[in-house]
C-alpha cells in the first residue's frame, strides 16, 4: 500500500461494521480531537495470527478504563472485528490500528460522559519501522522532552495524549538524521525510546528501566520471558544517563520496532553485538510459531 492514509483501497472496521477507507470519517466536532479522549493499540499479524491479540485487546479495554471510558466491546468482539479486518483486506501479514475514543454528541467541553465511545480498527501493510537499522543498529538523538510522573496521568494506559511529547522528540531527532529519541523520565533515569522500550547489554547480563512511569510493553514483557528461558540475568531497574558509556550492546522492543539493535545514542556507540542478534532471531521465530 501507498499514499496518503485517508486515501486507499480496502475496509476499515467502525462501530461494528465494515466500511470502505475512504469512508471511515469521523465529525470534526469529535471530543478526541479536541482533547486527545483516545486510547489505542498496535499489533502485527504474522502468518495470518495476531501475536498476542487477545492480551492487546484486554490492555485495550484496560486502558479506556483508566482514562474513564467504556469501550461498548468486549475484548472477544474486538478480536473478531480485528480478524474480519485482515480478511476483509486478504492480509496474512498486516500491522493493526484499534483506537477507541470519544466522538461527538452533546458535550463539548472538557467533560464528555454524554458522547459516545466509539470504536476503530484499520490494518495495513508494513515492514520494519526503524528500515535497515535491524543490520546495523539504529541512530538515536536523546530528547528534550522528558516522560511525566505518573501523577499527571495514567502511564500505564496506552493513551493518544501521551505521544504529543513523542511525536515532537522524534521529528527533533529525525532533523539530526536519527531513526529515533531515547526520553529520560521526569527524575532523569533512562525511560524508553518515543514508542518503543529499551535493553541494554553488560558483561553478558540485561538491563532495562523499570516502568513505573512508562508502559510495560506487550513486547516488552515477552523478551524478558525469553531472556529468562535462556538463563540470561534480567535487571529492571533505574538507569542513570552516566551509565550509557558502561554499556556493550542495545535494542528496542516494541509492537512496531519488534527486536530492533541501537547502534548509538547521543554520543554513545553500541555494537550489535550476539546476545542483540539471538533476541531478534528468537522473537521472530516465537512470532510466526
Amino acid at each position: 500500500m501507498a499514499g496518503a492514509y485517508d486515501d486507499r483501497d480496502g475496509k476499515i472496521w467502525m462501530d461494528g461494521a465494515l466500511v470502505d477507507w475512504r469512508d471511515a470519517k469521523v465529525h470534526i466536532l469529535t471530543h478526541a480531537l479536541h482533547y486527545a479522549s483516545a486510547v489505542f493499540e498496535g499489533e502485527r499479524c504474522y502468518d495470518g495470527r495476531i501475536f498476542k491479540g487477545h492480551e492487546h485487546s484486554l490492555r485495550l479495554r484496560r486502558s479506556a478504563e483508566l482514562l474513564d471510558m467504556e469501550i461498548p466491546y468486549s475484548a472477544e468482539e474486538i478480536d473478531a472485528a480485528k480478524d474480519a479486518v485482515l480478511k476483509a483486506n486478504g492480509w496474512d501479514n498486516a500491522y493493526v490500528r484499534a483506537i477507541a475514543f470519544r466522538g461527538a454528541g452533546e458535550d463539548m467541553g472538557v467533560a464528555a460522559r454524554r458522547n459516545p465511545v466509539r470504536l476503530a480498527i484499520a490494518a495495513w501493510e508494513w515492514g520494519s519501522y526503524y528500515g535497515d537499522a535491524k543490520m546495523k543498529g539504529a541512530k538515536l538523538d536523546i530528547a528534550r522532552w522528558r516522560r511525566p510522573d505518573p501523577a499527571t496521568i495514567p502511564s500505564e494506559a496506552k493513551a493518544a495524549g501521551l505521544y504529543m511529547i513523542c511525536t515532537m522528540s522524534k521529528h527533533a531527532a529525525e532533523a539530526k538524521g536519527c531513526s529515533d529519541a531515547m526520553m529520560f523520565d521526569y527524575r532523569g533515569y533512562v525511560a524508553e525510546a518515543t514508542g518503543a522500550n529499551i535493553f541494554f547489554v553488560r558483561d553478558g547480563e540485561v538491563h532495562t528501566p523499570k516502568p513505573d512511569c512508562f508502559l510495560n510493553g506487550i513486547t516488552r514483557q515477552t523478551v524478558i520471558g525469553m531472556l529468562k528461558e535462556m538463563q540470561v540475568k534480567v535487571h529492571e531497574r533505574h538507569i542513570l544517563p552516566e551509565e550509557l558509556e558502561g554499556f556493550e550492546q542495545c535494542w528496542l522492543t516494541g509492537t512496531a520496532a519488534e527486536v530492533t539493535p541501537v547502534g548509538q545514542i547521543g554520543d554513545y556507540n553500541f555494537e550489535v553485538g550476539e546476545l542483540t542478534r539471538r533476541v531478534a532471531t528468537e522473537y521472530e521465530k516465537l512470532v510466526r510459531a
